[in-house]
């Protein structure tokens, strides 16, 4: 019973007309004296115009983006300096854990201590000595 007072609902209900569709809309942005492209009929042309010193450049939206709180950029020497400290691990006379080699960069760290060592004490020696 309740089925037939809502066939008759949506039987009143007038069929919507489909509406044209929107007319087209484009953004450009010309430069210097450049002109605006002439709209066609069913278009609408809107153009934002930006001085001709700006033509090759980069959009001020792209150029920065860093961050205020980040870090300045990096320089390539700094750059190939880190990457040769941290893939020096593991390579001979590294004196690191890690890998087979590093057994000998210790031994080498432990003979070039006690070299200055020995010197130090040569050193103190002779500066003791009138």
């Amino acid at each position: 019973m309740l089925i037939l007072p809502l066939l008759m609902a949506a039987a009143a209900v007038p069929a919507v007309a489909p509406e044209p569709p929107p007319a087209q809309i484009s953004t450009l942005v010309v430069f210097g004296n450049d002109p605006c492209p002439r709209s066609k009929d069913d278009e609408i042309v809107v153009c934002a115009r930006q001085p001709e010193s700006e033509r090759y450049r980069i959009p001020k939206a792209l150029r920065d983006k860093r961050k205020k709180d980040q870090a300045p950029a990096e320089s390539w020497v700094a750059r190939a300096r880190t990457m040769d400290v941290v893939s020096k691990q593991g390579l001979p006379n590294s004196c690191s854990p890690i890998g087979s080699n590093g057994q000998t960069g210790c031994f080498r760290q432990f003979q070039d201590f006690m070299r200055a060592q020995r010197q130090a004490d040569r050193e103190e020696a002779a500066a003791e000595k009138p």
